[in-house]
């Protein structure tokens, strides 16, 4: 079995995995609350003591694998990850196999949802695919030859802030301009709500909401009820996420992009676009080649899965 862990800015989720990706036993801690990053790995170990026995013994443990904001897999640090309140680069994976005698694997959350893919989802055989996910930004992981892509210095793959729009919106978070997370992620999604609405070019309810106050979830609720703005959003986003793909399959050639994530519920809506989007701006040697897929994990152990799916690629 493999104790997978998932690292978030609030909370940190950790279960006991099987071989077929089912969670035996899970659990969860608060992130914050800790004055230094040490003090937060010797809880977090503490927390997952009790994994050990459920296994009936560490020796019935592969090992311990991460997904992290900003983790890198070469190294095993968190490396200036703003979102978790700690500066600099944090050795936890080392920390953790010192404390515990077991091998401990690291990477971002976005590669972990890759390895979860290859090992227990939709990338199960596939030796190339890109997995991307779509929830308050826009991840993605990369897999190519049956092995993930880190590139030299471990952080390949942050698709989401390649430029698909020069010029575009500015990202409050990076600082880059025209990057598909501020067109796809779920605050870019909105500001093109919010846009087509004050356009006045389409009828829609969406002018009753406060802008402040509006979320993806509430556009799904009124592109089901068929207003018009609310539809003609998921349609541009997926238009958008489409030339991204067309530029991704190019590079990459993968059989399959395997969305993942919140905004995935507009279902159909979403993902025809892509599609009609991505075969426009292909060549014709990559027409037709390539899926665009959902993925099939729960999405609340999808991260956990993930991470675990990590040890079983190192």
């Amino acid at each position: 079995m493999i104790i997978g862990i998932d690292i978030g800015g609030t909370n940190t989720k950790f279960g006991l995995v099987g071989k077929d990706g089912e969670i035996a036993f899970r659990g969860s801690m608060q992130t914050t609350g800790y004055a230094q990053p040490k003090e937060y790995t010797e809880a977090l170990v503490h927390h997952i003591q009790p994994l050990f026995e459920k296994a009936g013994g560490k020796e019935n443990i592969k090992g311990i694998g991460i997904g992290a904001p900003n983790g890198n897999m070469y190294s095993g640090c968190i490396e200036y990850a703003a979102n978790l309140g700690w500066e600099g680069i944090i050795p936890i994976a080392s920390w953790i196999n010192e404390s515990t005698g077991l091998p401990v694997s690291l990477t971002n959350d976005a590669n972990a949802a890759a390895m979860g893919e290859m090992h227990y989802g939709q990338g199960k055989g596939m030796q190339d695919f890109i997995v991307i996910t779509l929830g308050t930004g826009v991840g993605s992981g990369i897999v190519a030859n049956g092995k993930l892509i880190a590139g030299h210095n471990g952080f390949a793959g942050e698709l989401g802030h390649t430029i698909i729009r020069p010029g575009g919106r500015l990202h409050p978070g990076t600082h880059l301009v025209g990057s598909l997370e501020m067109y796809a992620g779920a605050a870019g999604i909105v500001m093109t709500a919010i846009e087509l609405a004050q356009s006045n070019t389409l009828p829609t309810q969406l002018n009753y909401i406060n802008p402040k106050e509006l979320t993806v979830k509430q556009l799904f609720e009124y592109a089901k009820k068929d207003d018009p703005v609310a539809i003609r959003t998921f349609e541009l986003t997926g238009e958008i996420l489409g030339e991204a793909f067309s530029n991704f399959v190019h590079t990459l050639a993968p059989e399959a992009i395997i969305l993942f994530g919140g905004v995935t519920h507009a279902g159909e809506l979403l993902r025809q676009p892509i599609i009609r989007s991505m075969e426009k701006h292909l060549l014709k040697v990559f027409q037709n080649q390539v899926k665009i897929l959902y993925s099939t994990l729960p999405e609340s152990d999808a991260a956990i899965v993930g991470a675990a799916g990590l040890i079983l690629s190192v």
